[in-house]
């Protein structure tokens, strides 16, 4: 697997690894019907949004790193 392919599959660099894997496996079982899948491409971009709004501001902050970790977000998904 290359170095590009694993940092995808991090879950402490991608956040939305999950939801990457539902929206996958959607498009696998509905024989590539993207109409049918759209309910998974919209978690997947709302996830993509919320931690790059939480990333933008940590950076802003100061804060490093400036993606949280996956035991760090799963703490902030907790307390919300």
């Amino acid at each position: 697997m290359s170095r590009h392919a694993r940092q995808l599959r991090d879950q402490d660099i991608n956040p939305c690894v999950a939801e990457t894997d539902a929206s996958r496996k959607c498009m696998d079982d509905n024989n590539y019907d993207k109409d049918v899948c759209t309910a998974y491409f919209l978690k997947y971009r709302n996830c993509r949004k919320f931690w790059h709004n939480i990333m933008m501001q940590r950076r802003r902050d100061g804060v490093k790193p400036e993606m949280p970790t996956a035991e760090e977000r799963k703490k902030m998904l907790e307390s919300m």
